[in-house]
């Protein structure tokens, strides 16, 4: 059951793919074989599929036990998420069950998704490399075969790239491949616009494939709710000892090549954080991401608790200049009692430094008038001004009345070796409770460099300088003087006059006029976001 060596055949001269518009004449066995193969995928595996051998070049793909269980899970799930070691075949299995799905299932659009457009490519290659040593019994006819897709006579096509908002958007996808999603950047905004785009249909299928890295991130998340049976992902794992030749001898040889923590992460499946993480792997691994209570629409505002009249709050401001690279953020710590608690944040890339003081303002009122700490660091004393002076938010941090520019404070190397080393005892001491999902993703990743701190490769520290500007903030003496004064005469001395502030910025109940107030306020935030 060869393919037809006829250039005629061929698509564009390829005559290891059959183009479309070939009829081919079905012999009775032909016809058994294509039944059993559309039946099982495990069959087609490892009866048709050939793939690349390190060591043997092409080599017909046989499975081991895990990858035909992996199979069936595959059909049997509508979504399936696999954590997987390093070199454990998992991508490879992927590929071929995402080719048979498109030959055997007419008029389906499969996405292949990757970190990087480059690596959702290479995949397509396997797939395409996967056809060409099929027999041509069971191909499908080829229309379009390019670098980016792949589309066959029964109107079903396969497509690569790049993770991001717009990848499949405004697409009818029915087979959702995500590789190594652990190590997508931005995925969870990435998950939450493709989301609704997967879940409209009745069939759609989602594969998530990846080995750990770190805690927080969006796979982690998925994973644990998969584990849990929290969410509808159904979880399959493969660890190290399951893939043949693979013993206790390999395994200390492994170790030795490399190092116990990169063994834990890659091929035992541990959900560590980057190596020499400031905050220790194991506090990591406790920290716990929940959903929150209330998001502020069309701004990245998140609250994890609403704000209690009697608490009293510090907002922590981090500036980046707004334009798209990195985030302008800020964390609310209620410090009425021990642990503190992270409570409320706000995310965003794209705010202008010029509009950021109105955001600020407006949660630090529905925070009990929050005392705010902002980063005067270059577009920080932006911020500032327009927060302090502007605004005239008078409970704003002022690191010195003398100096020009003395609103907010300066983040130098003591203040940050001071903030980071109080951030680190805070939480291992479980004396900071940190809830957000994004923050606890930057923690997994804020390592050495040099003689401080900052985000590894390809990652972001914004959310993380929030906390350590907090951990700064805890041993000043601004902090330790609120103690002893009453922050409620300080704050505010109308009780009602407060409350009814609190509902014009927003402040949300389940009172229908409150509610009102609240959808208002996410319009005028939505404007700001649109000048």
């Amino acid at each position: 059951m060869t393919n037809q060596q006829n250039s005629f055949d061929g698509y564009n001269g390829n005559s290891l793919v059959k183009k479309d518009g070939i009829t081919h004449n079905y012999t009775q066995e032909e016809i058994q074989e294509y039944r059993k193969c559309m039946k099982d995928p495990a069959y087609f595996a490892t009866t048709y599929a050939k793939i690349i051998n390190l060591d043997k070049g092409l080599v017909p793909f046989d499975l081991y036990p895990y990858q035909e269980k992996m199979f069936k899970h595959f059909n049997e799930n509508r979504f399936s998420v696999v954590l997987a070691c390093r070199q454990s075949g998992k991508s490879i299995s992927s590929v071929i069950y995402l080719l048979w799905y498109a030959i055997f299932h007419p008029e389906k659009t499969v996405a292949i998704l990757a970190n990087k457009g480059a690596t959702a490519r290479e995949m397509l290659s396997r797939v395409t490399l996967a056809l060409e040593n099929l027999p041509f019994f069971l191909q499908p006819g080829c229309r379009v075969l390019n670098k980016g897709s792949l589309e066959f006579s029964n109107n079903s096509r396969i497509i690569a790239a790049a993770t991001s908002a717009s990848s499949i958007r405004g697409q009818s996808v029915n087979l959702l491949f995500l590789d190594e999603f652990a190590f997508v950047e931005n995925a969870n905004q990435f998950y939450t616009a493709t989301y609704p785009v997967i879940s409209s249909g009745q069939e759609t299928k989602v594969i998530i494939t990846s080995t750990p890295n770190g805690v927080g991130n969006m796979f982690y998340k998925i994973w644990e709710g998969a584990v849990q049976q929290s969410n509808e992902f159904k979880s399959f794992r493969v660890d190290w000892w399951d893939v043949p030749g693979r013993d206790e001898a390999w395994k200390e040889m492994t170790i030795a090549n490399t190092s116990e923590a990169q063994f834990a992460q890659e091929f035992s499946n541990e959900f560590v954080g980057s190596s020499s993480t400031l905050v220790s792997a194991e506090k990591l691994l406790g920290l716990k991401a929940k959903e929150p209570v209330e998001t502020v629409v069309g701004r990245n505002i998140k609250m994890y608790e609403r704000a209690d009249i009697d608490h009293q709050y510090i907002m922590c401001v981090d500036v980046s200049k707004g334009r798209g690279q990195d985030y302008s953020t800020f964390t609310i710590f209620d410090i009425t009692t021990r642990p503190f608690k992270q409570v409320c944040t706000f995310r965003d890339n794209k705010i202008s430094p010029l509009l950021l003081p109105d955001v600020i303002v407006w949660a630090a009122k529905i925070y009990n008038e929050a005392i705010v700490v902002i980063e005067s660091n270059d577009a920080g004393q932006v911020v500032c001004n327009g927060v302090y002076y502007d605004l005239e938010y008078e409970n704003t941090f002022v690191e010195s009345t003398v100096k020009a520019g003395g609103i907010g404070a300066t983040m130098t190397k003591k203040t940050k070796r001071i903030g980071c080393s109080n951030l680190k005892d805070l939480i291992e001491q479980d004396a900071l409770e940190i809830v957000d999902a994004d923050t606890i993703q930057e923690l997994s990743s804020f390592v050495p460099k040099g003689s401080s701190y900052e985000a590894d490769k390809g990652c972001h520290d914004d959310m993380v300088m929030n906390l350590v500007m907090f951990g700064w903030f805890v041993s000043t003496d601004a902090f330790g003087n609120i103690d002893e004064i009453d922050l409620k005469k300080m704050l505010y001395t109308d009780r009602e006059a407060m409350e009814d502030d609190m509902i014009n910025f927003g402040f949300v109940s389940s009172n229908d006029d409150v509610n009102s107030e609240y959808r208002e306020l996410a319009r005028q935030l939505q404007e700001w976001k649109d000048l």
